[in-house]
Parts: C-alpha cells; structure tokens; sequence
C-alpha cells in the first residue's frame, strides 16, 4: 500500500516554497520506490489528475508548490552509496549529507547551490549551480546517469551519451554562461540533458548517479572588501582573466549594510565586497602570495579583509555569503512579501552594463531597498528588492524590464532557479513562440496526458 494522505492530513510544509508561494493539494503520496511512483502516475494519466513532484522545499519559483491536483514526495528516496569518482544519490537525498559523505572519502561534488538542503531531484530539475559554477559549471556537466519515470509509468534508466529515441529540433541558447530556463534541445541528444533543468514536467528523476572529484590539497578562502564599487568591478575583470579561482562572488554596499546585524567586523569604509576561493597544491603553493599581490595592486582594503585556509575559515566565509539570501527572506517575511528576486545572466562582457540598469531602475523606485549580491564571475547577479507589501507589483514590473534587458545583451531570465510557476511568464521573453511550441511537443510525447507539473513552465492546457 502507498502511504496516502488527503487534504485535511497533509503538512502545510508541503504547500509552499522558500520564497513564501503557497498551494493546495487533494492528496499526498509518498511512495518507497520506483514502482509505487509508475502506479502514482499511471492512475493519474487514466484520471487526468496533475501530479506535482515535491522537492525539499528550498526553491523560490513555486515548481515544487502545487495548484491542486496530486503531490508527489520523493523523501524516502534516501539511498546514498559513494563510490570513487562518482555517487549513487536518490532524489531525495539532501546536497550537505550527498558532500558530507564525498567528503569522508576525500572528494567533493562540484555543484554548491546557496541552500545545501535542497534536494538532489530538484537540483537536477533546476540544473543548480552556486557559486563553484565559475570554475566547475552547473549541476548539468555533473550528471552521469538518471532513473526517470515516465508520466506513463515506464521506469526509464539512462546513462550519459544515450540518445533520446525521437527527433529532436534545434533551440538556440543564450550566449551566457548559465541558463535555466525552459528545454535545451538539440538534434542527436542524450536523455540526460533532456531531464535536467525540466522541472519536473517530463517525468520524475527518482535516482542519479553524479560525478565527484578529488578533494584539493588546500583551499585559499578570502572576502575582499573595497571602499568604492569601481574598484571591486575591476578586480573582477582582472581576477577573471589572470587568475584561477574557483569562486568569484559579489556584495554591493546595501548587501553588506544588511549583514553588519550578524558580521559587524565589515570595514566601515567597505562599499563592495568580493569572495574568492582558491584551490592550492598545499598549504605552501605560491598562489598564495600572488593573491596577496593581486589585492594590493586592486586598491582593496587589505588589512580589513578576511583570508584563511582553514576549514573554519571557509565555514565562516560560507555562512557570511548564505547569510545574506536569509537576511532577505526574514525581512520580506516582516512585511508579509513574497520573495522578489532576479536570477538573470548576461555574457560577462555585458556584466558592468547590466550592473549599471539594475542600479539606475533601482535607484529610482527603491533606493536604500535592495540589494545586488551573487556570481559576478559568470555575470549572474541576483537582485532582491525589499519592498513595502503595497509596492509588490511595481517590484514585480522592474524585474520583468530586468528579464527583457537581460535577453537583449544575450542572456538569460534565468541563471540557476529555474521558472517554476511564479516565473512562467518570463518564458516568451526568452523564446519565440516557435520554440516554445517545439518544447511543447516534446512534453507532449512523454507526457501526453500534460499531468506532470502542471503550471510550471507553461500555462495550463486548455481542457
């Protein structure tokens, strides 16, 4: 038997995501294995109920948040094996247990998403980056292998390399380093790139195998705190093409006025902020002193900044940057808000322009109430507005203009997150509606009956 709950029985928890978009459900399953998820769908199809698969719950676009219909929890899909070069991962497993157990036999998975409770389905589903994507990509180049039940029931298993078994047509992609948004199709495919960043609307990833590398001898950690924004865009630009980190991050000066409440060692005179980490051969690789050179010829505010080797070093530099995402979520959850965020990337040639939009459209309408902060490496800022709950809507408008300006530079509307429902409409902007179409009809093929998350993506089909 399928443990099954109704409406009244089912966990608010399981209705909303991270950024405060609520659902409603009919009922709750929560099946052990691959064949209670065929029999879910199965009887879904014959009934044309939609199925919305729940992740852990960490996204911010609403795909794992359902508008009626069936939820499906891959929670008990817990198996974790770690092998040499690579890990079997359930969906269900947890990203900081999946590093935690790398990191017992000396490796590492490269994907570092901000929340490490996210679920490895719902990065898969996302293709979730973080901010090791400067060196190392996204969740996409990690992926070896999945097991995917199909919205019919059959239970595909699939490695990298093996081709999709219908035509597929060409969609051309944004010129940025990261996108996730909408299908990437491409004749001769593999099923895997396929699966990954769909969002769980052409079937269910139940399991994946993932590749992990090698832990470094040493790692070089360091938050960089300069007194004007200039001088931090061009260490960017330099550090980018000279050096080798495997982390660029950024903080513009509200970001840092936000985190003062927990990190009131900043530098008063910091007005931007970067964080590098760099992988070394040991603890005596003299990259170290070259980054020590680096920072002095950008003009930073050296004696103020923060370096270390050490495991609680990185801990601290990693719970500075997390910090602020959750400083941002408290203050929207005090004004009953929303989360309204960008998750835009243009080529990094266009980084200080679109830097410099976000700012004057900014500047206009919420000065002192946003704060820009994320991947400047890949040109992947994220912007998060603080608004009053009155000014939703105008914080809504300028990230649509944010979306359209992005696509014109030749980016993406989205980096890393995904569309989910709350974003689905950035999807024309995009693509044509030409594409879209093509998209469509490959849904169409493995999910005839369009039950698999229904709303995310696209708009609900006419009955």
């Amino acid at each position: 038997m399928l443990p099954v709950y109704e409406t009244s029985e089912i966990n608010p928890a399981y209705l909303e995501d991270a950024s405060g978009f609520r659902g409603r459900a009919d009922r709750l399953f929560v099946p052990e294995d691959e064949q209670g998820v065929a029999e879910v769908l199965q009887r879904a199809a014959r009934e044309k109920i939609p199925v919305t698969v729940s992740g852990a719950g960490t996204g911010v676009t609403g795909g794992r948040v359902p508008q009626g219909g069936w939820l499906l929890s891959l929670e008990k899909f817990s198996r974790l094996e770690i092998k040499t070069g690579s890990a079997v991962a359930g969906a269900g497993v947890l990203l900081r247990d999946l590093q935690a157990a790398a990191a017992a036999t000396r490796q590492f998975y490269a994907p570092d998403p901000t929340e490490m409770t996210a679920c490895v389905g719902g990065t898969i589903g996302t293709n979730a980056s973080g901010s090791r994507s400067f060196q190392y990509g996204a969740t996409r180049r990690h992926v070896l292998g999945l097991h995917v039940v199909l919205a019919g029931g059959e239970i595909l298993r699939v490695r990298r390399g093996e081709a999709v078994r219908f035509p597929v047509p060409s969609i051309a992609a944004p010129r940025s380093t990261k996108h996730a948004a909408g299908y990437t199709l491409t004749p001769g495919m593999d099923w895997i790139d396929l699966f990954v960043s769909s969002e769980g609307t052409l079937g269910v990833i139940t399991e994946a195998e993932l590749r992990l590398l090698p832990a470094p001898d040493a790692i070089l950690g360091g938050v960089i705190f300069f007194a004007t924004d200039t001088d931090a865009l061009n260490a960017v630009e330099d550090w980018r093409a000279t050096a080798a980190p495997r982390m660029i991050e950024y903080f513009d000066k509200p970001s840092l006025d936000l985190l003062r409440a927990r990190f009131p060692e900043i530098p008063r005179a910091a007005a931007a902020a970067i964080l590098i980490e760099q992988e070394l051969a040991g603890e005596d690789d003299p990259e170290t002193q070259r980054w020590l050179d680096r920072i002095t010829r950008a003009n930073a505010l050296a004696d103020g900044s923060w370096f270390g080797t050490s495991n609680a070093d990185r801990e601290r530099f990693r719970v500075f940057r997390h910090s602020l995402p959750e400083l941002v979520n408290e203050t929207l959850r005090r004004t009953g808000c929303l989360k309204i965020g960008s998750d835009c990337a243009v080529p990094v040639e266009h980084n200080r322009k679109m830097l410099e939009f976000y700012r004057a459209r900014l500047d206009g309408r919420f000065r002192g109430r946003y704060v820009i902060f994320g991947h400047i490496g890949d040109a992947h800022l994220h912007v998060n507005i603080l608004p009053a709950k009155e000014e939703s809507a105008q914080a809504a408008e300028i990230l649509l203009e944010f979306a359209r300006e992005a696509v014109k530079l030749g980016g993406t509307v989205s980096g890393e997150h995904g569309l989910g429902k709350r974003k689905a409409h950035l999807l024309p902007l995009q693509f044509s509606q030409e594409e879209i179409e093509a998209m469509k009809d490959v849904k169409r093929r493995l999910d005839p009956a369009w039950i698999l998350g229904r709303g995310t993506l696209f708009p609900e089909p006419e009955a």
